[in-house]
């Protein structure tokens, strides 16, 4: 189950029209395209220090606090951006709605796979993922650039209903009527540890199932099969609605991918568990 595909056997989500991943080799060869440089860590230090000491070669810096999400507040603390100003920050970046679109980060592809949510949401149609980031990148020799020149901005129009969407009362059913999976650790959802959000735990009937799960050691995606039998076993198969949450809608979206990976679609909590545990109301599960 954990051979690479596109290595030792013929790629089922690797690269092709319809993939939401693509390799190093395939994006290298690509010769109009947009490319958004999404590192990010929880506390920090800022994306955009990493970025300029190298990124891939004409690839923008996104800043996932600014530019893929709102404030943080009752909706969460990575709540949805408006249209108006994701298609701003967007159009800034050089985004243009008939151009395809790349999306990275250096570790896991988590905060990519919220750029790549967040672009599909709003509407574009062309979004792939650098399966591995920065790390297979390089990894495949390919080179790395600190010039950092300007960007013509793009004419991308932010339309949202692109990919599909759970508020807190349409999660909570999801658990009892579906599958909602918890994308955080293991050990958050059982409410060991809470180091972000005030209180801890998860949203009853919800399936743990770890984003960390999702990747291979050096943070490349396992095969489809590998996800559709991992996603299967937690109850995720077909037929049966799916959805995720996380702690503010960034990992969760990496679970999205690895689902869509999978050939399982599902929906996504954007407000996840910072918008449920900001209603006292909520119940909350342990465990």
């Amino acid at each position: 189950m954990s051979e690479r595909v596109g290595e030792e056997r013929t790629g089922e989500h690797r690269g092709g029209e319809h993939s939401p991943l693509i390799t190093p080799e395939e994006l290298a060869a690509l010769a109009d395209v947009t490319i958004l440089d999404v590192r990010w860590r929880l506390g920090g230090p800022p994306g955009i220090e990493s970025y300029r000491e190298g990124h891939v070669p004409g690839a923008v810096f996104c800043d996932l606090n600014a530019d893929l999400a709102a404030p943080p507040g009752q909706a969460g603390r990575h709540p949805l951006p408006s249209p108006e100003d994701f298609g701003a920050a967007m159009r800034r970046l050089g985004v243009s709605g008939a151009r395809p679109v790349v999306v990275y980060d250096d570790a896991d592809s988590t905060s990519a796979a919220r750029a790549w949510w967040t672009l599909r949401y709003f509407g574009h149609g062309d979004v792939r993922v650098l399966d591995g980031g920065l790390r297979a990148w390089t990894k495949a020799g390919l080179p790395v650039s600190k010039e950092e020149g300007p960007v013509t901005p793009g004419d991308f129009t932010a339309r949202p209903g692109g990919m599909p969407v759970l508020d807190a009362d349409q999660a909570a059913a999801l658990a009892v009527d579906g599958v909602l999976l918890d994308a955080r650790a293991a050990e958050r959802y059982r409410g060991e540890v809470e180091p972000v959000d005030p209180v801890a735990g998860h949203i009853p009937g919800a399936v743990s199932a770890p984003t960390s799960e999702n990747v291979e050691p050096g943070g490349r995606f396992h095969s489809g099969s590998f996800l559709r039998e991992r996603f299967n076993t937690l109850g995720a198969v077909e037929g049966v609605p799916v959805g995720a949450y996380c702690g503010s809608g960034v990992t969760a979206a990496h679970e999205v991918l690895a689902l869509e990976i999978a050939g399982l679609p599902a929906a996504l909590y954007a407000g996840s568990w910072s918008n449920w545990v900001a209603d006292p109301g909520r119940p909350v599960a342990t465990g």
